[in-house]
C-alpha cells in the first residue's frame, strides 16, 4: 500500500493540468473582484457626496461605517464558514446537505441580525462614543445610525444567501446586485442629500435612506433569485425549517459550529483591530492623516482583487477536496499559491508605477504629497506580502477545512505583535510616519513564513463532507 501511495505521489504534477480548474477559478475571481469593486465604489460615492455636503455629515457617516465594518466582517465570517463546508459537498454534488447547512447558517445570521439591531437601537450614542467625542459628529452619526441599523440586518441575511450561491459556483447574481445597489444608492443620495428634483434637502438622513433602499432591493433580488431561478440548491423548496431543526441535522449543527467558530473569532479579531489601527494613525499630524487616507484609498481598490482570489480559492479547494482526490488537492493548492504571488507582484507594480499620476489629482500640501508618495511605495511592498498570505491562509488553508490555523495566526500576529508594536512606534518611540505605517502593516510580511510552512505540510486538507 505504501509503495502504491509513493508511486501515485511521484506522478503528482507540481501544477494542476485540469483545464476546468483554471476556467472555474478565473471566472469566480473576476466576477467576485468586479462585485467587490462596485461595492467599494458605493461607499466611496457616499463619502464623496457627503463630503461635498458637510464635513460633520461625512464624519458622522464615517463613524457609523466603523460599526458597519464589524457587522460586515461578521457577515463575511458566517458566509465563509458556510462556503468552507458547502463547497466540499458541492464537490460531491450533495445539494441536499448544502440546503440543510444553509438553513443552519441562516439561523446564525438571523440571530446575529437581531442582536446587532437591538444593540444599535438601545445604545447608539455609547457605540458612537467609542470612535469620537465630538457632539456634532455624534449627533449626525445617530441620525445616520437610526436608519442604517436596519440595513445591517438585511446585509447579514443577503450576504449569507450570496455565500451559499457562491459555494455552488453561482456568482453572476452578486455582481448584478452590486450594480443595482450602486445606481439606486447614488441616485437617491443625489436626490435627497442635496434636495434635487424638488425633493427636500435631507443631508445625512437622505444618504441613509439611499443605503436602506439599496439594501432592500439587494435583499429582494437575492430572495427572488433563490426562490424562482436557482436550480442547484433550491433551499426554499420543501421543509427547510423542519430539516434544519430535525434530529437528523444535529450532527451537522455540531460540525458547522466547530468549523464556523474559529472563522467568526478570526474575523472579529481582525475587525476590531482595524479601527484601532486607524485610530493610532489618526493621532498623527494632519499631513500624515491626509497622506495615509490617499494611499489607503488606492490600496483598497487593488485589495478587492486579493479578496476575490481568497474567495475563489476557498470554493475551488473545497470542491476539489469534496471530489476525494488528495493528490489533485495538493496540485491545485500549489497552483493557486503561485498564482497568488504572481498577481501580487503585478498589483504592486501597478501601484508603484501609477502612484505619482494618481497623487497629482489631489490638492495636498507639499509635505503631505511627499509623505503619500513614500506610503504608496510601502503599500506596494505590502501588496506582495498580503497577496500571498491572505489567499493562502484564508482561501486555501481555511477553505481546506483547517479553520483554527487562521484564528491562532490572527490572534498572535495582530494582538500579540502588530498592535503593541504600532502603539510603541507611534506614541513611545515617536518614529516617523513611514515607520509607523510599516509597523501597522508588518503582519502582511511576517505572516508569510508560518503560512508557507503550514501550507507545505498539507495538514490543512480536512475532509468535512
Amino acid at each position: 500500500m505504501e509503495k502504491q501511495k509513493l508511486m501515485i505521489d511521484c506522478k503528482e504534477p507540481f501544477f494542476t493540468k485540469d483545464k476546468n480548474f483554471y476556467k472555474t477559478f478565473f471566472r469566480l475571481m473576476l466576477v467576485v473582484a468586479l462585485q467587490n469593486l462596485v461595492a467599494y465604489s458605493v461607499n466611496m460615492l457616499d463619502n464623496m457626496m457627503l463630503g461635498s455636503y458637510m464635513q460633520n455629515a461625512l464624519s458622522g457617516a464615517a463613524t457609523v461605517n466603523q460599526i458597519f465594518f464589524m457587522v460586515n466582517q461578521l457577515a463575511l465570517a458566517i458566509g465563509n464558514a458556510l462556503i468552507v463546508m458547502s463547497s466540499q459537498y458541492w464537490g460531491k454534488r450533495d445539494t441536499h446537505t448544502i440546503k440543510k447547512l444553509t438553513g443552519i447558517a441562516m439561523t446564525c445570521s438571523v440571530a446575529a441580525a437581531v442582536i446587532v439591531v437591538l444593540v444599535c437601537a438601545v445604545w447608539p450614542e455609547q457605540l458612537l462614543r467609542l470612535f469620537t467625542t465630538s457632539p456634532d459628529i455624534i449627533a449626525e452619526g445617530m441620525t445616520y445610525l437610526s436608519i442604517l441599523k436596519w440595513t445591517f440586518a438585511l446585509f447579514l441575511i443577503s450576504n449569507l444567501l450570496i455565500s451559499m450561491l457562491r459555494s455552488v459556483e453561482t456568482v453572476q447574481i452578486s455582481f448584478i446586485i452590486s450594480i443595482v445597489s450602486l445606481i439606486v444608492n447614488g441616485g437617491i443620495n443625489y436626490t435627497l442629500i442635496f434636495g434635487n428634483f424638488g425633493f427636500p434637502e435631507m443631508g445625512i438622513q437622505g444618504a441613509a435612506i439611499g443605503t436602506l433602499t439599496a439594501r432592500i432591493l439587494e435583499f429582494l433580488i437575492v430572495i427572488v433569485y433563490v426562490l424562482k431561478i436557482d436550480k442547484k440548491v433550491q433551499i426554499f423548496h420543501g421543509g427547510l425549517l423542519q430539516e434544519t431543526f430535525s434530529t437528523v441535522s444535529r450532527g451537522l449543527w455540531k460540525n458547522f459550529i466547530k468549523v464556523s467558530s474559529p472563522v467568526i473569532v478570526s474575523g472579529m479579531l481582525w475587525a476590531v483591530s482595524v479601527p484601532m489601527q486607524t485610530a493610532i494613525l489618526g493621532h498623527l499630524s494632519a499631513d500624515a492623516i491626509a497622506a495615509n487616507s490617499v494611499s489607503t484609498t488606492f490600496f483598497q481598490y487593488l485589495k478587492v482583487i486579493v479578496v476575490a482570489i481568497s474567495s475563489a480559492s476557498s470554493v475551488v479547494i473545497g470542491k476539489t477536496i469534496g471530489q476525494g482526490d488528495r493528490n489533485k488537492v495538493r496540485s491545485v493548492g500549489r497552483t493557486l499559491s503561485v498564482i497568488d504571488i504572481s498577481i501580487g507582484i503585478v498589483l504592486a507594480m501597478i501601484l508603484f508605477v501609477l502612484r505619482k499620476p494618481l497623487l497629482s489629482t489631489y490638492n495636498l500640501t507639499a509635505e503631505a504629497t511627499v509623505l503619500a508618495d513614500h506610503l504608496m511605495i510601502i503599500m506596494s511592498a505590502v501588496m506582495v506580502g498580503m497577496s500571498y498570505q491572505m489567499p493562502v491562509s484564508v482561501g486555501i488553508i481555511q477553505g481546506g477545512g483547517d479553520t483554527k490555523f487562521s484564528m491562532y495566526l490572527n490572534l498572535i500576529s495582530t494582538w500579540g505583535i502588530v498592535m503593541p508594536l504600532s502603539f510603541m512606534a507611534a506614541f513611545v518611540w515617536k518614529l516617523p510616519v513611514e515607520w509607523v505605517v510599516v509597523a501597522v502593516q508588518s503582519d502582511q510580511f511576517f505572516k508569510c513564513i508560518p503560512v508557507f510552512l503550514r501550507f507545505r505540510s498539507y495538514k490543512w486538507i480536512r475532509k468535512l463532507a
